[in-house]
């Protein structure tokens, strides 16, 4: 399950994001020839199947097939609060920062942040950001965390303290969501099943279309209520998708790409490795536990822009964080070994002068 590689020295190396996967023959072919009918009504068999696997895969009742992480992030908030209410969520994370305010401007509600560090949230952090019951105060409705952390750099929410902010939110009537984006990265690294992971969530996205290699789609999963409020939301934003031609490549990546995530982290070990020895950055490669690195370039009297633009010239594409100082690499299954290796090559010649 290979796609052609960056091999050549013309073309660049792409390690902006894992949403640059290609889908692969398998996926190509499972389009071409996907059944269809028509999924407003229901009646999509393809995407039926999709949502029948992901629900199983979660051991959830149902779940929801969506253009997007960030519309399946949405209906889900918008599932659990009302207008005025307040979400908890990590100052770093994804509803926070790159869903444009959609908490707000759509849900009506407003992100309450918390810098965490790792971007990994406790409910010593959490505790004190929920409101007293008062009539003038917004509301706490929602708890969201994200595993694994983008931009902390793909850490992991350990299952033990996730089910600790989870009792302890349930127990004074909140709700928790899960951005699990990368789910399944965060479940091969930790060598545990997404369902015994996410067991206590609420509600659960993950995404078909980065590191699982689809080339467009997430999907929301819970409880058979949740999903029938979700669907609602998802049509009145638009979402219905009608014949399910993208569900197909979803199927194939739910069941092939879990399987060879574990070479992604390889790749990105050994780029951190090689990276924590070049002179002027800073990262720590004990830290780099997924497919996404993150590093400092403080120390050579750049700003994560400059030093992109001084990757891009050389041959390497990469992109900045919220850091000013802070350079991020994405690993995916379109990068291959021969890819690692040239990028390694361009940022020791970079890193040499």
């Amino acid at each position: 399950m290979t796609n052609a590689t960056n091999a050549s020295k013309s073309t660049p190396v792409d390690l902006r994001s894992d949403t640059f996967t290609r889908p692969t023959p398998a996926m190509r072919r499972a389009m071409a020839e996907a059944e269809v009918g028509d999924d407003v009504y229901g009646e999509d068999p393809t995407v039926n199947r999709l949502q029948d696997r992901a629900a199983e895969l979660f051991q959830r009742e149902a779940a929801l097939f969506v253009p997007t992480g960030c519309m399946g992030n949405l209906i889900s908030i918008m599932a659990w609060t009302q207008r005025t209410n307040e979400v908890i969520c990590e100052e770093r994370s994804h509803v926070n920062l790159y869903e444009l305010g959609s908490m707000c401007t759509i849900a009506g509600c407003f992100p309450r942040p918390r810098f965490a560090p790792d971007g990994i949230l406790t409910w010593d952090l959490i505790e004190p950001l929920i409101r007293e019951k008062i009539y003038y105060d917004s509301q706490t409705a929602l708890i969201c965390l994200e595993n694994s952390h983008n931009m902390a750099g793909g850490t992991l929410l350990p299952t033990a303290q996730a089910e600790d902010i989870c009792d302890r939110a349930h127990a004074i009537g909140l709700r928790v969501h899960l951005d699990g984006a990368r789910i399944f990265n965060a479940s091969v690294a930790l060598g545990e099943t997404v369902a015994n992971m996410t067991r206590k969530f609420d509600s659960i996205m993950f995404c078909l279309s980065k590191s699982l290699g689809a080339p467009v789609g997430s999907m929301v999963v819970g409880s058979s209520e949740f999903i029938e409020k979700t669907r609602i939301s998802r049509k009145l934003l638009g979402g219905g998708m009608r014949q399910g031609v993208l569900a197909a490549a979803g199927l194939v990546a739910l069941e092939e790409s879990p399987k060879i995530l574990h070479r992604d982290h390889q790749h990105a070990r050994r780029l951190a490795e090689a990276i924590a020895n070049m002179p002027g950055i800073s990262i720590d490669p004990k830290k780099v536990v997924t497919n996404i690195v993150i590093f400092n370039v403080k120390a050579r009297h750049k700003t994560g822009e400059q030093f992109v633009a001084d990757l891009e010239r050389q041959g390497l594409l990469a992109q900045t964080t919220t850091e000013k100082y802070e350079v991020r690499l994405v690993t995916h299954y379109d990068v291959a070994s021969a890819d690692v290796d040239r990028a390694i090559e361009i940022l020791h010649t970079l890193t040499k002068s």
